[in-house]
């Protein structure tokens, strides 16, 4: 019974706590050099460069 409780208690944070500027989007790296990355959503379509394994922090679904 404890266990399920955690579970509720986790998942309720997860939803409060969650960053929801990016909740929909979906990124895929395609990497061009070992300093710059192409990121594509593929939920929106939205592209932009950046670091290497650092996905964007905002959705960029307006900029598509």
């Amino acid at each position: 019974m404890i266990v399920v409780i955690g579970f509720i208690i986790a998942f309720a944070l997860m939803f409060f706590f969650g960053n929801r500027a990016t909740r929909a989007c979906r990124w895929r790296e395609y990497r061009a050099s070992d300093t710059e990355s192409t990121w594509t959503c593929v939920q929106c379509g939205a592209k932009t460069t950046g670091l290497p394994r650092k996905s964007p922090e905002m959705c960029l679904r307006d900029n598509a």
